[in-house]
């Protein structure tokens, strides 16, 4: 009876082209627009056909504290510099007991932005990065 659980303590980790880049505490942007276009059919004054097009994908973004698992995000951004090339992944989000809540398959990964953490000794904050990618689709699995 646990899937009518509402998940309160999540985390999600990330793969990227088999590579495990770690947990992050939040994650953003897991979402799609069907752009529609509109075509008026002559002799028709009732309505308008909405005609379904293109489908964009919205960046994803993930933020973390800052832990041993950044030098990974280092690394995979220092591959991408080298050859930019689209790679599949993975989100799963998890309980804080690890067990999978839901996961999705996500199709020519590319990093958009990294953003490394501000470190200001006068706030008692933890240092954040933030990390956006872009992508060519996502599934549930």
């Amino acid at each position: 009876m646990t899937d009518n659980i509402f998940a309160t303590s999540v985390f999600f980790k990330l793969a990227i082209g088999g590579s495990d880049l770690g947990a992050f505490h939040t994650c953003s942007g897991l979402g799609a627009e069907v752009e529609m276009e509109t075509y008026a059919e002559g002799g028709n004054n009732g309505f308008t056909w909405q005609l379904p097009g293109r489908i964009t994908w919205t960046n994803i973004t993930l933020t973390r504290p800052v832990t041993a698992d950044t030098m990974k995000i280092a690394r995979w951004l220092n591959e991408t510099i080298r050859r930019v090339e689209p790679k599949d992944g993975e989100i799963v989000a998890l309980r804080p007991d690890l067990s999978r809540i839901i996961s999705w398959q996500v199709h020519g990964i590319v990093p958009v932005r990294w953003q490394g953490p501000s470190f200001d000794p006068a706030s008692s904050e933890a240092a954040i990065e933030t990390l956006e990618i872009a992508h060519e689709g996502l599934e549930p699995s």
